[in-house]
């Protein structure tokens, strides 16, 4: 944990790196006191009292601004006065934090030993405050003005010999009017390069989702959970990752729902919530949330979900029109005797092996799915991340799609994002494949011709990288290094570019690791007044379940030098465009209103955008499916899906491994050191395994061990390796390991991917782990 010490700008912040592992009991309860202790103890030490007091009061509020952290929604109608929960404030704390990283920074530390730095030591540095660039051969970062940064990325662009030689990379925290603007400028360049987080994360999900019923979002709201009977919760922490779900769940609970948790790791979050605004959550017990808890094998939920609705069909069969909804199937439905066909084929040994449950637990959740009215399933990356992953959520989506839980109130599907904006990023089209409609909308709007074919995704951006056919690479947001897999391979690819450009509001590894050339081009963030030639603006954002609604900071930006992101696309893109191109640049930067304005007349649903958007709670976007049953899919139905079955078998002598995230961090940002939830604290160099596994591996609990994974390469077995990790006795499933990310990112070859969505396979790690000398 970071001292409470704010140095002058010839000091760094000094931060203690534990090095010994403490394990300590499991929680098995969420939030509660420590909670809210931890999170005001994390705003002292960044922002101190003052700071504390008037940004946590505005977070999440109708006048203030969207959570930078995840994407759950409010209730709508129901806000809370502290509507954010402990992760929520520790990310309002990193970014709103009183620390500042100038160009004295810079001058004591070479590139070379900011590589030699944690990436909590870097983002505990503070915000950066001034454009910064490394030249061909400098050793040091130094400071540039903007005019001079536009001239540098304008010039590297002018040198490209295809537009295709630039990729745009956008993190999932970049707002809706931000986003429109940066693919407008890769269009207007020529080029479909716009890989983004999503590509890594939730992938999966669109691709299933569009095949099965025709839009890659979920079709729930907060209502639809609360007022749900049943809530199968898969491959999901959300105590850890989306904590303001868990009150969502706590008012579920009390409205009868029965709860069940599909995930390989027992999670505090899923067992029982201490609400911290409510007498019961302080001095109670809180409310138990998880009804049953499914220690599913990891890889094995495609099985638990077909075994299901294997019995959901005997069911049926013994009893014809009382199980299945006959009317939905056969008014909506596509390819139903394919999937009846492939689930009366069905081993039912095969869902014993792959998921490890027994027969009972699985005929228990299948009596729950035939008793309820109204079924939510919700899933995160512990099923997009697989091999199969697209096939398991095609394969829930099957599940429901029988019972017609699509497009009816209290059911549905629920994709859970992860950052805040990431749906929205998409919405506005960021994404290297946007269908026909959608381009011939912008080309028509603003006079350009985009591209037509398909650009590079996360995984496709890094093999063009390697093979030195990118020229500029260029992140909105985010921690592209840690976030990507292969980190050796990652960090290689992006040498090879000539310039790297990154948009931040705070220091990470993709700073140090480098292009020939690079820059950092400071920006403002949610927390942030931004106010361009004295008239201030107002961002947007849309949640996890369709809402879109403003974001207005309310803080003095750490630096006058910093840009908001919508400034410097619009700058960046009229300095290599030049004065003549048919995109209003600057009347775009200076008047976020018309932006949306332009969106409002290219993306269906957005009509009144303005207006509508200022709202109490802004607007909810359309969804065919939910709102009027209609699938726009190849059928015009609701597709069935037949995928072979599929899983992940361990082999002798090792493990199938899981990457996570700690409770003290926030996808590539790392907190702290404590993962208080499951009692491992200090070091995060671990790997967690069955105490029975410990003793067949022939090991010892804390052993340290280098963690060894192996893959099927073109010439044969591959490996990777992370090294000096400690074994921590965990109650796994036999066989399944776990580890933090993103120390074990260099264990994922880029190659292995999901089918279909091209995702990183980060959920199912052949790994051996070697005893250290």
């Amino acid at each position: 944990m970071a001292h409470i010490h704010h140095p002058d700008a010839d000091a760094d912040v000094t931060v203690d790196e534990p090095d010994v592992v403490h394990v300590d009991h499991v929680k098995h309860y969420a939030a509660g006191v420590p909670a809210v202790a931890v999170a005001l103890q994390r705003g002292m030490e960044q922002m101190g009292p003052v700071r504390t007091a008037r940004t946590l009061a505005k977070l999440n509020q109708r006048n203030g601004f969207d959570c930078p952290g995840c994407a759950w929604p409010e209730t709508p109608g129901h806000r809370k006065h502290a509507e954010f929960c402990e992760n929520g404030a520790k990310a309002v704390a990193e970014e709103a934090t009183r620390r500042q990283v100038g160009p004295e920074f810079f001058a004591r530390h070479s590139v070379a030993d900011l590589a030699t730095r944690s990436g909590y030591w870097l983002s505990q540095q503070g915000r950066l405050t001034h454009p910064m660039y490394l030249a061909p051969g400098d050793t040091h970062y130094r400071p540039v003005d903007w005019d001079e940064a536009d001239r540098i990325v304008a010039a590297e662009f002018a040198a490209m010999t295809t537009p295709d030689e630039a990729v745009f990379y956008t993190s999932g925290r970049t707002s809706n009017e931000a986003a429109f603007v940066y693919q407008l400028f890769a269009r207007s360049l020529g080029t479909n390069n716009l890989p983004d987080c999503s590509n890594m994360c939730h992938e999966s999900s669109g691709t299933a989702l569009t095949s099965s019923i025709g839009i890659g979002k979920g079709s729930v709201s907060v209502p639809d959970l609360e007022h749900a009977d049943l809530i199968l919760i898969a491959g999901q922490n959300p105590g850890t990752n989306h904590p303001r779900m868990l009150g969502t769940l706590a008012n579920a609970k009390a409205n009868g729902a029965r709860i069940v948790a599909i995930n390989p790791l027992p999670e505090a979050g899923l067992m029982r919530f201490k609400d911290p605004q409510k007498v019961g959550g302080v001095i109670g017990t809180g409310s138990k949330l998880a009804d049953d808890f499914l220690q599913v094998r990891i890889g094995g939920d495609m099985a638990l979900f077909r075994g299901v609705a294997k019995l959901v069909l005997d069911a049926e069969r013994a009893a014809p029109g009382t199980v299945f909804d006959q009317d939905f199937l056969d008014e909506h439905c596509a390819g139903v005797d394919d999937y009846l066909t492939l689930l009366e084929r069905l081993d039912f040994d095969d869902v014993l092996a792959a998921t490890g449950l027994t027969q009972a637990q699985i005929r228990d959740l299948a009596d729950a799915v035939i008793r309820a009215d109204r079924i939510v399933l919700c899933w995160a990356m512990g099923l997009t991340q697989q091999r199969h992953g697209v096939a398991t959520i095609a394969e829930g989506t099957n599940l429901l799609l029988l019972r017609g839980m699509i497009g009816k109130p209290g059911a549905g599907l629920c994709p859970v994002r992860g950052h805040s904006n990431v749906q929205g990023d998409r919405t506005m089209g960021i994404y290297e494949k946007m269908p026909e409609a959608f381009l011939a909308a912008v080309d028509h709007e603003f006079g350009i011709t985009s591209p037509r074919a398909h650009g590079f995704d996360t995984v496709a951006a890094i093999d063009a990288m390697t093979r030195g056919q990118v020229r500029v690479f260029m992140a909105m947001g985010g921690n592209f290094v840690s976030a990507a897999p292969d980190t050796r391979a990652t960090e290689a690819a992006l040498a090879q570019c000539r310039l790297t450009v990154q948009v931040s509001t705070k220091l990470n590894e993709s700073h140090v690791a480098t292009g020939h050339a690079a820059l950092i081009l400071p920006t403002l963030g949610r927390t942030d007044k931004d106010v361009i030639a004295g008239v201030p603006q107002q961002v947007s954002v849309e949640d996890s379940m369709s809402v879109v609604h403003l974001s207005r900071g309310s803080l003095k930006p750490a630096s006058e030098l910093l840009h908001s992101e919508v400034a410097i696309i619009c700058d960046l893109a009229e300095a290599t465009l030049g004065p003549d191109h048919p995109v209003e640049w600057s009347a775009l930067k200076h008047d976020y209103d018309l932006i949306r304005d332009r969106i409002s007349r290219v993306i269906p649903g957005f009509e009144g955008f303005n207006t509508r958007v200022r709202a109490k709670d802004g607007f909810v976007l359309p969804h065919p499916p939910r709102d009027a049953r209609k699938f726009e899919t190849s059928t015009g139905r609701a597709n069935f899906a037949a995928y072979p079955l599929e899983w992940v078998p361990v082999p002798a002598g090792r493990l199938i491994l899981q990457t996570m995230r700690s409770h003290d961090q926030y996808n590539t940002t790392i907190y702290g050191h404590d993962d208080r939830y499951r009692g491992v604290s200090g070091n995060r160099h671990v790997v967690l395994v069955h105490p029975d596994d410990i003793t067949a591996l022939g090991l010892q609990p804390g052993q340290h061990v280098d963690v060894v994974s192996e893959f099927d390469g073109p010439d044969g077995l591959e490996e990777r390796r992370v090294t000096d990790f400690e074994v921590v006795a965990y109650d796994t499933p036999r066989g399944n390991a776990a580890a933090y990310y993103p120390e074990t990112n260099p264990l994922i070859p880029l190659r292995s991917v999901a089918a279909e969505s091209n995702t990183p396979v980060s959920k199912a790690v052949v790994v051996r782990l070697e005893p250290r000398a």
